[in-house]
């Protein structure tokens, strides 16, 4: 009796082992079933969340796009939902995980969806849909001119790659740019270089913040002026670092930004920081409206964001007697090796939440494949610098027509967004992306935050060495649970967070069976 008592606790702790494997990080996803063909006779009501930067042109197109839809598809009522962060969407899909709400189709970011992915077959993994030769890329029985597989630029694709399964589709692709008041460089006695360094940046910048003996800039002749302002610091040390061939992570989650090459990059953004050649958006405040106002040389933030650069810009946050004349031009962000340019590549990408109707699935996998029709993606990408993601959108007549005709107006046709539509194009072989896991998110954040805290702490005038980067590093690491595998020293794994509640109640139950065994075997000894 005891041995087989033995053999049932041996038996219930393998069973509780291997369901709690799968309780903790990222799931597998259950492939999606694609219906042999879609039911027209019933009435399918999906929601899409959607950002729109507060910009009315990216609003009406999105009602567009489900207005021409519905008109496809009359059984299809898409509820348009608009978010003016991308966090604000991440944060309200995990909340509705844990209720079952998730919207159907989202715009959202491949670092969040591995996020969403703890869930148990939260998001569709886009496979069999792609393939499917009636409803995939390109179907025979989709009712609009879709982009086939291959027609999606390739190295956008990729990015909505998780564990060797697509579970999005790129929407919209942008790059980070550097817009410059020439006027200000060649004041300062400088030509800009077609390809711009770190070096020439750092020089020009620290030429720019010399004062007068009044204290004002001798630059601007005013009281602000800061000549060089990063807006997303996050992108700042992921590119230098990539750049410089040093460690950030792994494919799998290995955690290598704590290095020396990292240390040496905060060491200079501090020196730069102390003679007020350089400051942050968080810290600041938006490039764009110092860049305008003329108290800015060099404002790095997306391609996407070039509506807002610029004296004639059709998008200004600032007053309009606030705004300085200068020439703006457009360059890729500053290279270590200007022979070989890495930037980032990013931008919005749509993935599609499992629903138990597969019906509804189809629907919403249908309305996904609008978006990326040449209607939409041309009239997207005219809204700011962003590029479509298909070559069938970048090699059409319109879309060409409307890159050639450049400065023609100070709106559909502003001279700087085209300019930094261009850049990416021109640029795309040289375009990266970072490793997609359940916990990519904080490691973003912690790279950015690195830059944050030094900079914080040089203006004020704290002590900026090797002890205080020591300290920096633990805290971050604490901050966003980098160190629960070694830290820095043996380049730790993400920690993914407290356990679910699936979890929890597992190991609750395997308490449990093994106070029933223990129960079981002494009843039993006694017993013999």
């Amino acid at each position: 009796m005891i041995r087989v008592g033995k053999k049932l606790a041996a038996l219930l702790l393998f069973l509780c082992l291997c369901l709690l494997t799968g309780c903790h990080g990222k799931r597998e996803q259950a492939a999606f079933a694609v219906p042999e063909e879609f039911d027209a006779s019933k009435e399918y009501e999906i929601t899409f969340w959607a950002k729109n930067d507060t910009n009315i042109n990216q609003t009406e197109i999105y009602k567009q796009a489900i207005a021409d839809f519905q008109e496809l598809y009359p059984n299809i009522t898409v509820n348009l939902r608009l978010y003016t962060d991308y966090g604000d969407i991440y944060n309200d899909v995990i909340t509705n995980i844990s209720t079952g709400t998730t919207p159907n189709v989202c715009i959202t970011y491949p670092d969040h969806i591995a996020t969403y992915m703890t869930g148990d077959n939260v998001v569709v993994p886009l496979d069999d849909l792609f393939a499917d030769e009636n409803y995939g890329l390109g179907g025979s029985e989709v009712l609009f001119d879709s982009p086939a597989q291959d027609e999606i630029v390739p190295q956008f694709l990729e990015e909505c790659s998780i564990a060797g399964h697509y579970y999005a589709v790129p929407y919209m692709r942008s790059t980070e740019a550097c817009y410059i008041n020439k006027d200000y460089v060649e004041a300062l006695g400088y030509t800009l270089p077609e390809t711009l360094t770190w070096d020439f940046i750092w020089e020009v910048s620290e030429a720019a913040a010399e004062k007068n003996a009044d204290g004002t800039f001798k630059l601007n002749g005013g009281d602000v002026l800061i000549p060089f302002i990063y807006k997303s610091t996050d992108n700042m040390m992921i590119q230098m670092l990539r750049q410089l061939g040093a460690g950030y992570s792994t494919q799998t989650g290995e955690v290598q930004i704590f290095n020396d090459t990292t240390k040496e990059i905060l060491y200079t953004v501090a020196e730069h920081t102390k003679s007020g050649a350089f400051s942050t958006f968080s810290i600041s405040g938006y490039p764009a409206n110092f860049l305008n106002a003329g108290q800015c040389v060099f404002a790095i933030d997306s391609t996407a964001g070039a509506t807002w650069m610029g004296s004639d810009a059709p998008l200004v946050d600032i007053a309009e007697e606030a705004v300085v004349e200068f020439e703006t031009e457009v360059r890729t962000i500053p290279q270590f090796d200007p022979e070989n340019p890495q930037m980032i590549s990013q931008g919005p990408s749509i993935c599609i939440f499992n629903k138990e109707d597969p019906q509804e699935v189809l629907a919403s996998w249908l309305f996904t494949q609008y978006l990326l029709s040449n209607e939409v993606q041309i009239a997207y990408s005219q809204t700011e610098g962003y590029v479509p993601v298909t070559l069938k959108a970048q090699n059409s007549e319109e879309y060409q027509d409307y890159l050639s005709r450049a400065g023609e107006d100070d709106d559909t046709y502003y001279d700087v967004k085209i300019k930094a539509s261009q850049l990416l194009l021109t640029h795309m072989e040289d375009t990266f992306t970072t490793p997609v896991f359940n916990g990519s998110t904080s490691l973003r954040n912690a790279a950015g935050q690195l830059i944050e805290e030094v900079t914080k702490s040089t203006r004020r005038k704290e002590t900026v060495d090797d002890a205080y980067m020591e300290n920096l590093y633990a805290e971050v690491q604490a901050l966003y649970h980098l160190n629960e595998s070694g830290g820095p020293a043996s380049g730790g794994k993400v920690d993914l967070g407290p356990l679910p509640g699936t979890a929890k109640a597992l190991l609750a139950a395997l308490a449990l069976a093994w106070a029933g065994i223990l129960l079981y075997l002494a009843f039993s000894g006694r017993r013999k």
